[in-house]
C-alpha cells in the first residue's frame, strides 16, 4: 500500500517537490522499517526452545564493541536493537522505557561471524578399518546449531555434496522453523574427471558445465566452487555462465594455477598456496599433479620467492580474494592443533574415536612437510593483505574430521592472530570482509546504525586476548538472542552422523 503512496507522490506537479521530497522519505522510511519487521520470521517451538530473548527492544548497556571495521574497540557503549536491527550505538544512547536491558559489563560485542568455507557437510567415520570409500554425509541436524552457537551468523557454504538439502536448510531456517545461520548455497561442486568421492558429478566439457551453472542458478544457488580436476575450458564456461547472471565462482583448485585462474576471471581462491599446484616442477596443463610431491615442493619455499611474491602482486591486480582456512591445514601438523574437548564432545563416539586414533598417526610422522608450508600459508596470508588483497575466513570442516562447525571458526580467528594480524583486523576479515565480498556489507558485518542485529557478546576482551572469542554468552540473529549453551547441547555426539 505505501508503495502505491509513493508512486502517487512521486507523480505530483515540480511545484511541491520540496514537500514532495520529504514526504517520500518519511513514507520510504516507515516503509523500510515496516519491512524489517515482516521479515522477522515467525519462530517454531523447536526453534524458540534455544531462544532467550526474543523481545523487539533490546538494549546492551556497559559494554565493549569491537564494530568489525578494524578500529580500536569502544568501552562502555549502549547498543540499542530494534525490531531485528540495530538502532542506535554510543556512550550516551537513551533507553526507551519499554526495553529490556542486558547489563554487558565485563563482556565485549562483536559482529556476527560470515564463515566464506562453511560446509554442511562432514567425513562420514570409517567404521570398517578397510573401507576407502571417501563419504562426506550432511550434518543438517547438528552443524546449523553449532554454527549459530560459536557466533557464526551467516555463512557461504563453498561448495555442496547435497545441494538440495542446502537449500531446504536455508529455506527452514529462514522461516524460523529451526535455529542456524543464514545461509549463502553455493551450488554442487564443478569437478572434472577424477572426483575422489561418488558424490560429486563430473563435468563432460564446458557444456556441461555452463548447464550445470545455469540450472542451479534456477535452483536457488548463490554462487559456484569450482574443484580439483575441473579443466580450463570447463572452469571458463562456467565463470562465464556464473558472471552473466552477476554470481560469483570460487575454487579448490589442482588442475590449474592460482594465475591461470585468475586470468580466467575467477573471483576467489579456497585455502591458499597448499593448493596452488603452479610451482610444481613438469607441471601439466589441465592435469592435477601428485598432490604430496606439490606439497614437498611448497616446503621448500619462503614467502619471499620472487614467484609467490609476483602471484600475489597479480592476484591483487585481478581483485582475486583468498579464502583463509587455516584450521584444517593446521591438522596435518604433527602435534600442532590442540585438542579441543568441545570439539571431541561433539562427536558421534565412532566419530571421535577414528580421528583420534588418525591424529596420533600424524604425531609420530617425522620431518612432515607440513609445519613448513603451514608457515608458509600464514606468511602468504599476511603478505597478501599487506599488498592490498581481500582475505576472507572460513573452517572448512573435512580433512580428518578435526574440525567442527562453529569451534572451527573461532578458531580460524585465533590462527589469523597466529600469523601476524592483529584480533581486531582478525575479525573484520572473519565478519566485514566476508560481508563485502558477498555484497552484504549494507545488511550485515559490522555493528552499524540500520545493519540487522547479528551479534556476538563474548565474556572477555578478544581485542586483548583472542582465545576470549570462544567464550560465547549469547548470539543474536536479527535481534534474537540465542543460548549457545543449549544449542551445543542439542548437537553434541551426533557430528559425523547427522
Amino acid at each position: 500500500m505505501f508503495k502505491r503512496v509513493i508512486r502517487f507522490v512521486s507523480a505530483l506537479p515540480p511545484i511541491i517537490t520540496c514537500r514532495h521530497n520529504l514526504l517520500v522519505a518519511v513514507l520510504a522510511g516507515f516503509c523500510a522499517a515496516t519491512s524489517a519487521v515482516a521479515q522477522t520470521p515467525q519462530l517454531s517451538a523447536q526453534t524458540q526452545q534455544f531462544v532467550k530473548y526474543a523481545q523487539p527492544l533490546l538494549a546492551i548497556t556497559h559494554i565493549r564493541v569491537i564494530d568489525g571495521t578494524g578500529t580500536a574497540a569502544k568501552e562502555n557503549q549502549t547498543v540499542l536493537l530494534r525490531d531485528g536491527l540495530i538502532a542506535a550505538v554510543g556512550k550516551h544512547v537513551k533507553l526507551p522505557k519499554n526495553a529490556t536491558v542486558i547489563d554487558g559489563s565485563g563482556q565485549t560485542l562483536i559482529p556476527g561471524l560470515v564463515g566464506m568455507h562453511d560446509h554442511m557437510f562432514y567425513p562420514a567415520p570409517k567404521v570398517n578399518p578397510e573401507a576407502k570409500e571417501a563419504i562426506y554425509p550432511e550434518q543438517a541436524s547438528s552443524f546449523p546449531k553449532l554454527y549459530l552457537a560459536g557466533g557464526v551468523t551467516t555463512i557461504r557454504t563453498t561448495g555442496s555434496t547435497e545441494p538440495y538439502t542446502d537449500l531446504e536448510l536455508k529455506k527452514a531456517i529462514d522461516a524460523g522453523k529451526i535455529p542456524g545461520p543464514k545461509m549463502h548455497t553455493t551450488g554442487p561442486y564443478l569437478e572434472g574427471k577424477g572426483s575422489f568421492t561418488p558424490q560429486m558429478h563430473e563435468l563432460v566439457d564446458a557444456a556441461d558445465a555452463t548447464a550445470t551453472v545455469n540450472y542451479w542458478i534456477g535452483e536457488g544457488a548463490t554462487s559456484f566452487k569450482a574443484y580439483m580436476h575441473i579443466t580450463r575450458a570447463e572452469l571458463s564456461a562456467a565463470i562465464a555462465a556464473a558472471h552473466a547472471q552477476h554470481i560469483k565462482v570460487t575454487g579448490h583448485l589442482c588442475t590449474i594455477g592460482f594465475t591461470e585462474a585468475a586470468d580466467l576471471g575467477i573471483d576467489d581462491l579456497e585455502h591458499g598456496l597448499p593448493v596452488d599446484t603452479e610451482f610444481t616442477a613438469g607441471k601439466q596443463s589441465d592435469v592435477c599433479p601428485d598432490t604430496k610431491l606439490a606439497v614437498a615442493n611448497l616446503a621448500t619455499i619462503s614467502v619471499d620467492d620472487p614467484r609467490i611474491q609476483q602471484l600475489i602482486r597479480h592476484l591483487v591486480a585481478k581483485h582475486v580474494a583468498v579464502t583463509s582456512t587455516l584450521p584444517v591445514f593446521e591438522t596435518f601438523v604433527p602435534r600442532r592443533a590442540p585438542v579441543d574437548a568441545r570439539v571431541l564432545d561433539a562427536m558421534l563416539p565412532e566419530t571421535r574415536v577414528e580421528y583420534l586414533k588418525v591424529r596420533d598417526k600424524i604425531a609420530g610422522i617425522k620431518d612432515s612437510p607440513w609445519v613448513k608450508v603451514f608457515k608458509l600459508e600464514e606468511d602468504f596470508e599476511h603478505a597478501f593483505v599487506q599488498q592490498g588483497g581481500t582475505l576472507l575466513a572460513g573452517l572448512d570442516p573435512t580433512g580428518f574430521g578435526g574440525v567442527i562447525a562453529g569451534y572451527g571458526d573461532q578458531h580460524e580467528v585465533e590462527l589469523l592472530v597466529d600469523a601476524g594480524f592483529t584480533p581486531l583486523q582478525a575479525i573484520q576479515i572473519a565478519t566485514l570482509n566476508g560481508a563485502r565480498f558477498m555484497g552484504e556489507e549494507k545488511n550485515i558485518g559490522s555493528i552499524d546504525i540500520g545493519k540487522a542485529a547479528d551479534l556476538v557478546l563474548i565474556d572477555g576482551n578478544p581485542a586483548t586476548n583472542i582465545k576470549d572469542i570462544e567464550n560465547v554468552a549469547l548470539v543474536f540473529k536479527g535481534g534474537v538472542g540465542y543460548e549457545p549453551a543449549k544449542l551445543v547441547k542439542a548437537a553434541n555426539g551426533t557430528v559425523g552422523l547427522r
